[in-house]
């Protein structure tokens, strides 16, 4: 019976991550976490001969967070030109995995017209051994140039 070799499992600290800001590309190693989702958007559909629902994708949502150390001032940079010159900056951020341990090789992903919800202006927090915040985004657009290997089971 195949099975899956834990070797081949991708190591959550083995990858990279880069933001493309106005045309400058930043690596974010100040990046504990970062999740982004596409999700459908679906519209009920209701017709005769059927008694149930049926559903009808209409397009869909990107949608994303992170959990970065409180050591950049470049989000915030972003948020406050929103704020006092209306300045609505879209970016890209480009997710690579890639666990030297493992057979699956690398897989990138771009998120494309990445757009900031929320920042975090201020903290402090006498508890915390190492500020942290919460960063959640949509983002319009996603790329796949490298995708993962075939595992071959063990």
């Amino acid at each position: 019976m195949p099975f899956l070799r834990a070797q081949d499992t991708i190591s959550g600290q083995e990858g990279r991550a880069y933001a493309t800001i106005n045309g400058v590309v930043e690596e974010m190693f100040y990046v504990t976490n970062i999740e982004a989702t596409a999700e459908k958007n679906k519209a009920e559909i209701r017709t005769l001969g059927r008694r149930g629902v049926q559903n009808k994708t209409t397009g869909w949502t990107g949608t994303g967070s992170m959990t970065i150390y409180y050591i950049t001032s470049r989000f915030r940079q972003l948020m406050l030109d929103y704020i006092k010159n209306g300045i609505d900056t879209y970016f890209d951020i480009t997710i690579t995995n890639e666990d030297p341990t493992s057979a699956t090789g690398r897989q990138t992903i771009t998120l494309r017209d990445v757009n900031l919800n929320s920042v975090v202006l201020a903290s402090l927090n006498t508890d915390a051994e190492a500020l942290t915040e919460d960063v959640e985004f949509t983002f319009e657009d996603v790329d796949m140039p490298e995708v993962f290997s075939a595992v071959t089971p063990g």
